[in-house]
């Protein structure tokens, strides 16, 4: 097979991809390792900024996340019993909307057929060739057969553990990490949220987070040492200590019920440098990892897609390879930045194990200025919204 891009993963950055080159008349082919149903089943981020509307709406596959989706105004720190409001729409003149991850990538598989968009899931042993030449090309299994796709370009959208990523030599690639001493213990159901909006609180007894998918789906977060399994944790605990950590007024409003997923997730600060080697581009987690108390992770996928798109689109059009060129430059100016954000509020809202203290009076008089400052207030709301792309 040849095609002008093939594209290394189909969730929501691959898939979001994909249906912007269709949608400009550029070939290209998506493959993706697991399922279609699998893909689904993974329970991800649900804060959208502008950017990833934008995309959407631009696709006209916003239809359903218009309708369903929750436009939020602000979100909430807590620390004890103070709740600080971070009003996005006063203080930025934006707000966010709250609509899954999962219910994106749905979109984006839906529509994929209708708009030509060649997806190719269940591909074992994907693998990348000759990235560093003009004439790269996949390889990948399926059926008993050996595949094999030429292209112009590879595009890697293939998260943290996939292949192309690790396609780079080392000589040429450098990572940058931190691995945080805890995950994030989080729990689905099919019960009313027990705020309007988004509740981060910070407790001696640890992180708490009170999400939402809908009206009648809500998102809990605690935090857990690495060491904790899910088996150690049945409903009722995590009930009982998000009653505990998020405070008396939320858990005077919150409604209990069955988990209908529950998992811990590690949590870590990740970015490799160059996002673009040869013929390869990488994008998304393939490329960065921020731990999810800042609601970057898809809204940075969805940044790298666009301004690769946009070049990829300008170089088959336009024969201008200046945005190419450009790429991993431009997109990661905005990815550390994000990663200072989020590894900023991690901070802020976490207890560290090694912390003492002298960190704790850290948070407290950092929580403290944000509760009586507008400009502290003003730059966490510029880049909770999202920064300028």
């Amino acid at each position: 097979m040849k095609t002008q891009v093939a594209i290394v993963g189909a969730g929501p950055a691959g898939l979001l991809l994909g249906h912007l080159l269709r949608a400009e008349g550029i070939d290209c082919v998506v493959v993706e390792r697991a399922s279609p149903e699998y893909v689904l089943g993974r329970i991800r981020a649900g804060v959208l900024e502008r950017v990833t509307m934008d995309l959407m709406a631009r696709l006209g596959l916003d239809s359903r996340m218009k309708s369903e989706g929750l436009l939020h105004d602000g979100f909430n720190l807590a620390d004890g019993d103070k709740l600080i409001h971070i009003n996005l729409a006063d203080l930025r003149g934006r707000r966010v909307l709250v609509y899954g991850q999962t219910e994106i990538t749905r979109d984006l598989m839906d529509a994929a057929e209708e708009r030509g968009l060649e997806v190719i899931y269940e591909a074992a042993e994907v693998a990348l060739h000759d990235i560093e030449s003009e004439n790269p090309r996949l390889s990948y299994s399926k059926d008993g057969t050996r595949h094999r796709i030429d292209a112009r370009f590879v595009c890697g959208c293939d998260g943290f553990h996939g292949p192309s990523r690790k396609a780079v030599p080392d000589s040429v690639g450098k990572s940058f990490e931190r691995v945080y001493p805890f995950g994030w213990l989080g729990i689905l159901a099919d019960v009313p949220p027990c705020h309007d909006e988004l509740i981060y609180a910070n407790h001696e007894r640890g992180f708490a987070l009170a999400s939402m998918r809908s009206k009648s789906r809500s998102r809990y977060y605690i935090d857990v040492p690495l060491s904790e399994k899910v088996e150690d944790w049945p409903d009722d605990r995590i009930w009982d200590e998000l009653a505990i950590r998020l405070g008396p007024e939320a858990a005077r409003k919150m409604t209990r019920g069955p988990s209908i997923e529950k998992s811990i997730a590690p949590l870590r600060s990740f970015v490799f440098e160059p996002m673009h080697y040869g013929s390869l581009f990488l994008a998304g987690d393939a490329a960065h990892i921020v731990p999810p108390t800042g609601a970057k992770g898809l809204n940075l996928a969805a940044s790298d897609v666009q301004y690769l798109s946009e070049a990829l689109i300008e170089y088959f059009k336009k024969n201008d390879s200046n945005g190419i060129a450009s790429y991993s430059e431009k997109a990661l100016a905005r990815v550390w930045k994000s990663e200072r954000f989020s590894w900023s509020l991690t901070r802020l809202m976490h207890r560290f194990p090694d912390d003492g203290p002298f960190e704790r009076r850290m948070q407290v008089a950092e929580l403290d200025y944000i509760a009586n400052s507008g400009a502290a207030q003003t730059s966490i709301a510029e880049n909770y919204v999202g920064l300028p792309v």
